[in-house]
């Protein structure tokens, strides 16, 4: 195994090298599991993977889901999911990924059980826009004063597809891809406003700018307030990592300790095209044995959890 581990500038997120179609065995998959949960945003550059590979890779950071949304998914590979801006004969070929820029959020936080990892494989770049940013919900939780720690770790927030499919439909002159899909049958849920991680025992701050229609107790104009507050301060540039996609790059984030938020991209000039595969439920795995395996220090003047 051959596997080398830089932590990114900036305070969470590592660089990983290694082919990922060859990393297969068992200490590659605790190594790989034990950074994201450690980093909580993994790069892996420069893969060359089919959708196998991906299927593969998903399953070394715990049980992938299949139950997605069917008009998008891969034909004969349940778990993967078309994520474009590209459209034929006026109909998106995958999850509709507009020209605006998208809404902070957690991945699939309308439903019961919270999506544990999420992983991205770039296949059609665009040469302009179309970035991923990353806010890092653990340490801004961290950051807050400890005062307002206690009162959120007492609150829970409402996720709704069905606020999600109308906010999208208002920003998007009435497109939404959740409205058009059976996610807009879900029931609303309630999660903690900073749940624990169930491995690490963190908290992070789970928000949502537009799936969010009210927080549990408060009255509406004030959970309002306190959810514009905390993805300001959540998403201040201190906490920020951008993403600028590379053809075959994989990007892997900890769902339950990260937010991310697409950045805006013409689909009239930069076609783009990424697979995305989802991990239902977080796994501990033993440490890895060290052998084959390269971790740097991280970068001077950067923290790390």
């Amino acid at each position: 195994m051959n596997l080398a581990i830089a932590p990114l500038p900036g305070g969470f997120g590592a660089r990983v090298e290694t082919d990922l179609a060859r990393t297969t065995s068992s200490a590659a998959a605790a190594a790989l599991t034990d950074a994201l949960h450690r980093h909580r945003v993994l790069v892996l550059p420069g893969q060359h993977l089919n959708h196998a590979d991906l299927l593969a890779a998903a399953s070394m950071f715990g049980d992938v889901d299949t139950a997605t949304d069917r008009r998008y998914t891969v034909p004969g590979f349940p778990g993967l999911t078309v994520v474009s801006n590209v459209h034929e004969d006026g109909t998106p070929i995958g999850i509709y990924d507009g020209d605006e820029e998208e809404e902070w959020h957690a991945d699939n936080s309308f439903k019961p059980e919270l999506t544990a990892a999420t992983l991205l494989y770039s296949v059609i770049t665009p040469r302009e826009g179309g970035e991923t940013r990353f806010a890092d919900a653990t340490r801004a939780y961290a950051d807050l004063r400890a005062d307002l720690r206690a009162r959120i770790d007492g609150l829970s927030a409402v996720h709704s597809a069905q606020h999600l499919a109308a906010r999208q439909a208002d920003a998007a002159d009435g497109r939404s891809s959740t409205r058009a899909g059976t996610l807009a049958q879900l029931p609303e849920v309630t999660h903690p406003l900073a749940p624990v991680h169930p491995v690490t025992g963190a908290r992070a701050l789970l928000l949502g700018s537009m799936v969010i229609p009210r927080v549990k107790g408060l009255p509406e104009a004030d959970g309002r307030m306190l959810l514009a507050d905390l993805l300001a301060h959540t998403t201040r540039p201190g906490y920020l990592y951008t993403h600028r996609w590379g053809r075959g790059d994989l990007v892997v984030w900890d769902n339950l300790a990260v937010l991310h938020t697409a950045s805006p991209c013409d689909s009239s000039r930069h076609p783009r095209l990424l697979v995305r595969a989802a991990v239902r439920r977080h796994v501990h795995r033993p440490a890895p044995p060290d052998e084959g395996i390269t971790v740097e220090s991280p970068a001077p003047g950067s923290t790390r959890q």
